[in-house]
């Protein structure tokens, strides 16, 4: 699979089923035994655990594609946000668009990953500024009621 042939971020959300993860398990162990795992069931195998919904499924497909850094960090951008680890996401999202900026697929993922980091940093903002707040309220409260002990 060349890179431009690469899925859209809604693939990652479509589990393979029991018996398909099932197969390309079965394949990754045997070959694991063999001592001679081929990149190709690797890969299969690594992407059918990060269309999981399982986190534990997903992680291990991270850790597998990391050890295939190059080759998939579009995969690696896609495991990673769909964990909700962001900037991780952008991290390995924006290697591949240095060295591909016209890839279609990469470019519309970086735009979901930067909704994602600017709704949780306005999330971030307004829990901090309801905190502050809380706390500007509480201030004056307590000055007020030192203030009607003195009178």
């Amino acid at each position: 699979m060349s890179l431009t042939d690469l899925p859209y971020a809604a693939d990652a959300e479509s589990p393979l089923t029991i018996e398909e993860l099932s197969v390309l398990r079965r394949q990754f162990e045997k070959e694991v035994k063999e001592d001679d795992v081929t990149t190709q069931t690797k890969f299969n195998y690594a992407w059918g655990l990060i269309k999981s919904r399982r986190k534990n499924e997903q992680q291990l497909g991270v850790r597998l594609l990391a050890e295939r850094r190059r080759e998939c960090l579009y995969y690696l951008a896609l495991g990673h946000f769909k964990l909700g680890e962001y900037t991780h996401a952008r991290d390995y999202n924006d290697q591949l668009l240095q060295r591909e900026p016209n890839n279609l697929q990469a470019q519309s993922l970086k735009k979901l990953i930067e909704d994602k980091l600017n709704r949780e940093g306005l999330m971030g903002a307004m829990i901090m500024s309801g905190v502050v707040g809380a706390i500007a309220i509480g201030g004056l409260y307590i000055a007020s009621l030192f203030k009607d002990k003195r009178k």
